[in-house]
């Protein structure tokens, strides 16, 4: 089953040149991770050249060291447009040490030169304060990955290929992270892949046996198993195998060349043949030692080839005069002295094969896609926003609205195709299906008579794994476009490690002058908690907000618009953004429509603001309370709570505000949208009773708002994990943020209103209890709640 390890199209001097480049990436990565003088072993090594704390993981750092040699090859050769996204967790060594060859870290950190001086710095600054992470991260050139997690490489590099019809990407899997769910669905993204329209993704399998302390499942399956298994998911696959240098060279040089070829078979069939048969793509399995050419054994135990290998093989070196000796060896076993020369530059042997400019893997402009991102041609909301004559007399679907906009944008970049909507099967479910009029689903599998929207060059993808959606969208805005990630609002936390992740990587970027910036990972959070008539329990939590506000406050944002114009010029916000995470909670279901585009867009540029039609605030005297809210239903409860008040306590001065951009509440020193406190104690007063009815869990609004000098005062209803199948009201009555509720709360707490309010607070208080029994009879909400509307 193994490709023959004999006579690949390689010359005596090009093994030669691949091997030098290898063993000079090699030592380059060993250096790293113990050296902090004598970068080139002018004199003996002594303890004090060696790091204090030894950091950094050699065991994969080989194997990525051969296949960034062999990349070179068949990009300089071919002239291929490649990136390679680096799957192993802490391959930071060898990537870092094969873009300090090609030239082009030295490119984007002048100080670290291409000379004895420069490497002495490359080798210091590995995992060491002030300098660069162990692993693959945004500081790294080349990289759209952070190889802190794993699970996730290959679903970026699909994301990079599409749309990107000239571009192969590599992406080397670890078989440690061939064991995470998110990668093993990720195997299926061939089915998406457009050979028309898209790049091409070669994975290349790395097995290596290991894990931290444990052997790898798929290194231990036999190859025949392994092989059935990869073809069972649609590849190719082209095993090399062995721990001979140059027997492995020449088969890796073979396996890439056969790759390539079928790749551009396979693009040659589908463009001008006009084959629709889904391609079988290639990829590459290969089977090398873990921590290969390292120690063999170190104390009396092997290490070459085993776990030992994972991390720091030799530990001890500044204490044991043994493991100093062995280390000198180990680093003279590449023989540095024949591959770099007297001022310590690499000599032509191992420049050789590497390509140039741009073609460079740490030079590539996509692995950079702000260089490449391009404003997205966004209409006038005038032609889509829905007209508004008076607040609350109309009703729309906010989401259905937003499917108008979304389908136009589509439109225009029918032909740059730049733009993608991502989601778990749920496109039509959150009302968006007006984007099919501009293009279909991806879809490169069998397609039946029965199927509608199924398309070989869609844009809008659909698969039923939110790991694979995030993955897809973040490889594709990494790489310079725009998206759209649509889910149900419980089950976006599937990705919640997923987005920390990239929240991680844009904060980063923002310290690093040349990563230009991205277009923003925007979420569409809809079929809510409040609306989840017959999902029940299971598809209620509102949390994922919570995640996201822990996280670097200069790369995230929150809103909740109230109704389908104010989530139009949301969106438009959203989409114009660089370098955050946004995440839109918005409803599906009819909703009342409170503001025409303009006063929404106004409203939306404030953040949050005091409705003064909606409350009974009189001349320039403060208000009694403040009724505020955030979120589509909250809005509706807190306005019929206020109407309530208008009927039944008159003389009671209500203020009324409503908060689109939650991080409003924060102190301006905490967060870049925050509020200063005095502009704050203007909408909330310092001392009145604030009842505020939130979207999601209430604590978040205290958290927010707890420096504020209204805080003792505030009161916050929302969802407390009561939940059920059961008619809309019913939600809002069980975690007593109806209305009804709300109006209890202000005579509890405007002081004085207790006891001459007594009567209308049990009033309020039998309808909850008429509620309970009418649903529970007639399975509908009471008539006076479900044929509500606003009067004003």
């Amino acid at each position: 089953m193994s490709a023959p390890l004999t006579d690949a199209q390689l010359t005596e001097a090009e093994l030669a040149e691949l091997d030098a480049h290898w063993r000079a990436a090699n030592y380059l990565a060993v250096g790293q991770i113990y050296l902090m003088d004598n970068p080139l072993l002018r004199e003996p090594l002594r303890p004090e050249h060696i790091k204090p704390r030894l950091l950094g993981h050699w065991g994969t750092s080989p194997g990525l060291n051969l296949v960034h040699t062999h990349l070179n090859r068949v990009i300089r050769d071919r002239d291929l447009d490649a990136l390679c996204v680096w799957g192993p967790g802490h391959g930071g060594p060898a990537v870092l040490a094969c873009s300090w060859l090609d030239g082009s870290y030295t490119d984007h950190y002048p100080s670290i030169t291409r000379d004895e001086a420069g490497m002495a710095r490359l080798f210091r600054q590995f995992s060491f304060p002030g300098g660069v992470p162990s692993h693959v991260a945004p500081e790294t050139p080349g990289s759209i990955h952070e190889g802190g997690e794993l699970g996730y490489a290959l679903a970026h590099a699909y994301g990079a290929a599409f749309d990107n019809p000239d571009l192969v990407v590599a992406c080397v899997v670890g078989d440690g992270e061939a064991e995470t769910g998110p990668l093993a669905a990720s195997w299926h993204s061939n089915k998406f892949l457009d050979p028309v329209h898209d790049g091409a993704v070669l994975p290349i399998l790395h097995l290596n046996g290991y894990k931290i302390a444990n052997p790898t499942v798929l290194s231990r399956l036999p190859e025949r198993e392994l092989d059935e298994l990869l073809r069972g998911y649609g590849y190719t696959p082209i095993h090399v195998t062995g721990d001979e240098p140059a027997a492995v060279h020449r088969a890796l040089a073979a396996a890439f060349d056969t790759a390539l070829d079928a790749i551009a078979g396979a693009r040659h069939a589908a463009r001008v043949d006009g084959s629709t048969e889904r391609p079988r793509w290639p990829m590459v399995v290969l089977r090398t030692p873990k921590g290969w050419t390292g120690p063999a054994e170190v104390d009396g135990l092997p290490v070459e080839g085993t776990w030992r290998a994972h991390q720091v093989p030799l530990d001890q070196v500044r204490e044991n005069p043994e493991h100093l000796r062995q280390l000198e060896a180990w680093l003279r076993s590449y023989r540095p002295e024949e591959l770099f020369d007297a001022e310590g530059r690499p000599v032509a042997a191992v420049l050789a094969r590497i390509p140039s400019g741009a073609r460079r893997l740490g030079a590539n402009p996509h692995a950079n896609g702000g260089l490449l991102r391009r404003d997205l041609p966004l209409r006038e909301l005038e032609r889509f926003a829905v007209p508004v004559d008076k607040p609350g007399a109309t009703l729309h679907e906010p989401t259905r609205v937003l499917g108008d906009y979304l389908a136009q944008v589509m439109a225009d970049t029918a032909q740059r195709r730049d733009f993608r909507l991502v989601g778990p099967d749920e496109t039509a479910s959150n009302r968006l299906q007006a984007v099919y009029a501009a293009t279909g689903k991806a879809w490169q599998a069998e397609v039946l008579p029965v199927d509608e929207h199924l398309a070989r060059d869609g844009r809008v993808m659909e698969v039923l794994s939110e790991h694979l959606c995030q993955g897809w969208l973040e490889g594709y805005l990494l790489t310079g476009r725009h998206g759209l990630f649509s889910c149900y609002e419980a089950f976006v936390h599937i990705v919640d490690s997923m987005v920390n992740q990239h929240i991680k990587w844009l904060r980063t970027t923002r310290t690093i002058p040349w990563r230009a910036p991205i277009a923003s990972l925007n979420y569409l959070l809809t079929s809510h908690v409040w609306r989840q008539d017959h999902n029940g329990f299971s598809h209620q939590d509102p949390g994922f907000v919570d995640h996201v506000l822990n996280k670097s406050p200069e790369a995230v944002r929150v809103y909740f618009p109230p109704d389908a114009n104010t989530l139009l010029s949301v969106a438009e916000h959203v989409l114009s953004s660089r370098d955050y995470v946004n995440v839109v909670v918005a409803g599906k279901q009819p909703c009342f429509d409170w503001l025409g585009l303009e006063e929404a867009r106004a409203h939306c540029a404030r953040g949050l603001g005091i409705w003064e039609w909606a409350g009974t605030e009189r001349g320039e005297r403060e208000p009694d309370v403040v009724l505020a809210c955030a979120g589509d239903v909250p809005t509706q409860e807190v306005l019929a709570a206020a109407q309530l008040l208008r009927r039944e306590l008159p003389e009671l001065a209500v203020r009324v505000v409503n908060v689109v951009d939650l991080a409003r509440l924060l102190p301006a020193e905490e967060h870049p949208h925050g509020l200063k406190d005095a502009e704050f104690d203007a909408v909330f007063t310092r001392d009145k009773p604030v009842i505020f009815g939130y979207h999601g869990y209430p604590w978040l609004i205290h958290r927010l708002a707890y420096r504020r000098a209204v805080h003792p005062q505030l009161h916050v209803r929302g969802y407390k994990e009561s939940g059920t199948t059961t008619t809309p009201f019913d939600m809002v009555v069980r975690n007593d943020l109806d209305r009804y509720r709300l109006v209890m709360d202000v005579i509890d707490r405007v002081p004085g209103l207790a006891a001459r309010a007594a009567t209308v607070r049990q009033r309020m208080a039998d309808v909850r209890t008429r509620h309970a029994a009418w649903i529970r009879e007639h399975g509908t909400d009471l008539p006076e709640v479900a044929d509500w509307s606003w009067t004003g």
